[in-house]
C-alpha cells in the first residue's frame, strides 16, 4: 500500500518532542492512542542494528497513562485485570492484561503503583479510560479517572545505562526491571523506570511537563554523542524476535488471554475481585485457537484479511490469520505470529504457506533452532 500524507487535527496530537523528531529525520509515523508515534528514521535494517548496538531515544508519548486516584483506586485497578495486584510494591510496574466480563482482552498495560491510592495504567492502543470511568461510575467507586499530561520518552539499547546515568545520576543503574524511581530533571520530579518496548535494555522517562520536552531531548543527545545516540522508535522486527505482543495487531477484543499465551499473567485462584475472573475460570481447557510463531525463508504471499492481517488458506479454506510479520536481520528469517486452530496444530507438525514450510514455534522464538 502506498504511503499517503497524514492530516493533522485535534484527533491526532503532536507531542512535546515532535519538533526534535522531525529534525532527526523521521520518515514514517503511525497513530497510537490518538497521538503521533514515529515508526522509521533511516531504513528498517539500519534502525534495527543501531538499536541493538548503541542507544536510541524514542518519542513514545502515545503510551498514555490512565490515572486512578482516590480511596478506591486499588480496587478499580484490580477489577480491571485478572492478575493479582495485592503484592505490587510502591513504584513497581506489573504487566496486567485488562479483560472484560466475558474474558476478552481490552488492553495489556503496565500497572504502576505511585502511591497507596494512586495508580497509572500505562496503556497500549485502545481507549481504556472510558472503560475505567464506566466501571467507576457503575460500581459507585470513590476514584477519579483521568488521562494526565505525562509524555513518556524511552531510552533503549545496550548503552542506555551509561546515557541515563549522565543525565539522571548513577542511581539509575540500580533500578531493577519493571521498577522505578522518582528522579529530578531541571527541578521537576518524574518517574523513571527500567522498562520499554524492546529487549535491548533501557528505560522509560515519564515526563510530566510539556515545556521541558525539548530540553530533556537535547540533554540526552548532548550527553550521548560518544555513545552514538540517535533518534529511534519501536521496531516490528526486534519486538517479534523478543516475543513482545502488540495489542491491536497480535491480539484484540475478540481474543482471550489463553489464546494469546498470557496464562502466566492470570491468577485464577487468587482471592481478588476481578471483573473477568468468573468467565476466565469457565474457559480453562476450552480454547480452540492459539497464537504461534512461524518462521520462513522469505515473506510468503497471502491475501489481506478483513481485520488487517493476512488470511491463512489451506486447501481452499481459510483456517487462520497471520497477525504480524517482519524480517529478522539477525537470523535471516521472516518471522510471523499467527492465530491457528488447535485442531490443526495438534494434527500437524508444520504448516505450508505459499510453498514455504514452517514448524510451530513458541513465543518468544527459540533462535537456537535457526543457527
Amino acid at each position: 500500500m502506498n504511503s499517503k500524507m497524514l492530516s493533522f487535527n485535534r484527533r491526532v496530537r503532536t507531542t512535546p518532542y515532535s519538533n526534535r523528531v522531525e529534525e532527526a529525520g523521521v520518515t514514517a509515523y503511525t497513530v497510537y492512542n490518538h497521538m503521533l508515534l514515529p515508526t522509521l528514521f533511516d531504513t528498517p535494517e539500519s534502525d534495527y542494528w543501531h538499536l541493538c548496538q548503541h542507544v536510541q531515544v524514542w518519542d513514545v508519548s502515545g503510551e498514555r497513562q490512565v490515572e486512578l486516584n482516590g480511596p478506591d483506586a486499588a480496587k478499580l485497578a484490580q477489577m480491571m485485570t485478572p492478575r493479582d495486584l495485592s503484592n505490587i510494591e510502591l513504584l513497581q510496574g506489573m504487566y496486567g492484561p485488562i479483560c472484560n466480563a466475558a474474558g476478552f482482552i481490552l488492553n495489556d498495560p503496565i500497572v504502576i503503583k505511585l502511591a497507596e491510592n494512586r495508580f497509572w495504567l500505562s496503556v497500549s492502543d485502545s481507549d481504556v479510560k472510558f472503560f475505567a470511568q464506566g466501571l467507576a461510575q457503575g460500581y459507585g467507586l470513590d476514584v477519579k479517572v483521568c488521562e494526565p499530561d505525562i509524555f513518556p520518552l524511552a531510552v533503549q539499547g545496550p548503552k542506555a545505562d551509561d546515557l541515563m546515568a549522565r543525565v539522571f545520576g548513577e542511581i539509575v543503574r540500580k533500578i531493577r526491571f519493571f521498577r522505578g524511581e522518582m528522579l529530578q530533571f531541571r527541578g521537576v520530579e518524574m518517574y523513571v523506570a527500567r522498562s520499554g518496548w524492546s529487549k535491548q535494555c533501557g528505560f522509560e522517562i515519564y515526563m510530566p511537563d510539556w515545556s521541558l520536552g525539548e530540553t530533556l531531548w537535547d540533554e540526552l543527545f548532548a550527553n550521548g554523542e560518544d555513545l552514538f545516540v540517535r533518534a529511534g522508535c519501536p521496531q516490528g522486527n526486534e519486538r517479534l524476535e523478543s516475543g513482545l505482543l502488540s495489542y491491536g495487531n497480535d491480539m484484540d477484543e475478540f481474543d482471550t488471554p489463553f489464546e494469546c499465551g498470557l496464562d502466566s499473567y492470570l491468577n485464577l485462584d487468587a482471592d481478588i475481585e476481578s471483573l473477568s475472573l468468573p468467565a476466565l475460570k469457565a474457559m480453562v481447557g476450552k480454547q480452540t485457537r492459539k497464537l504461534v510463531g512461524l518462521a520462513f525463508d522469505r515473506s510468503p504471499h497471502m491475501q489481506p484479511s478483513r481485520l488487517g492481517g493476512s488470511d491463512i488458506e489451506i486447501d481452499g479454506e481459510i483456517i487462520g490469520e497471520v497477525r504480524s510479520q517482519a524480517w529478522s536481520f539477525r537470523y535471516n528469517k521472516n518471522l510471523a505470529l499467527a492465530m491457528l486452530p488447535l485442531s490443526y496444530i495438534d494434527n500437524n507438525d508444520s504448516i505450508t504457506i505459499d510453498g514455504q514450510t514452517s514448524s510451530f514455534h513458541s513465543i518468544p522464538f527459540n533462535f537456537d533452532l535457526f543457527v
